[in-house]
């Protein structure tokens, strides 16, 4: 049986690898129980409708509900490919996609890897996770809705990893694009799994006139890969988000 932990291999720090390796294997005993949490919407799901997710967020409280290790080795290989400096991730959740893109950044000799988190508790545990791997001092955790915690951000934005709940998916991305420089890249996770919650924020990155081309990558069910190729058509395409929008 092969090893879930191989792609690991690619990551520099014994350190990092263990850790994570340890985190994955106790987010992969939580598999069942996530899935048993969704029995109910399947129904929803098999008709092509959206999930209530303010009714239904709450049972993943606890849960990690993080990126795969192959999609966690891809967002650090790209981070190192970009160069990233600055890294945005809306739904950090217990932090194991944040210690990939963390590594990333000390890799590329520093930066600021600035996560989103609703559920205090989960940011907590990242923080802990976090100083664990020896990376906690190029993260910052913004406790509470993205839409707000995000407004006041400055500067170039190399990567955004857009892992939060999915009617939020697109306020943020909206609220961050105008940041993201020419020449960066958006990672979009659970968009082929849950169609219907992500079909306006498709159409949306998947508009040249927003300024990024974009495809599903046969990741997790599909994962979206969107590249910042120049400035959105008009301030108010972006603008829009920044007033409505990890987590």
């Amino acid at each position: 049986m092969a090893n879930p932990d191989a792609a690991l291999d690619a990551l520099p720090d014994p350190q990092v690898r263990a850790l994570l390796g340890r985190l994955h294997r106790e987010a992969d005993r939580q598999e069942k129980s996530v899935y048993l949490k969704f029995l109910d919407q399947l129904p929803r799901l098999a008709l092509g409708r959206a999930i209530p997710w303010e009714r239904f967020g709450h049972r993943l409280d606890d849960k990690f509900i993080c990126l795969d290790r192959s999609q966690g080795v891809f967002c650090y290989l790209l981070a190192r490919a970009l160069g990233a400096r600055r890294i945005v991730e809306f739904g950090t959740s217990f932090g194991v996609s944040t210690i990939y893109l963390a590594l990333a950044v000390r890799e590329n000799g520093g930066g600021r890897v600035i996560g989103t988190e609703r559920v205090p508790a989960k940011a907590a545990r990242a923080r802990q996770h976090l100083r664990e791997a020896g990376l906690l001092e190029l993260v910052e955790i913004r406790e509470g809705d993205a839409t707000e915690t995000l407004r006041d951000l400055e500067g170039p934005v190399d990567l955004l990893l857009c892992d939060g709940f999915p009617p939020a998916m697109l306020p943020v991305l909206k609220l961050v694009a105008p940041h993201i420089r020419p020449g960066g890249a958006v990672v979009s996770d659970n968009v082929g799994a849950f169609w219907a919650d992500h079909s306006d924020f498709l159409a949306w990155v998947r508009d040249p006139a927003n300024g990024f081309q974009s495809a599903m990558l046969a990741m997790n069910e599909g994962t979206e890969l969107s590249v910042k190729v120049g400035a959105a058509a008009s301030a108010g395409a972006a603008g829009q988000g920044a007033v409505a929008c990890a987590s």
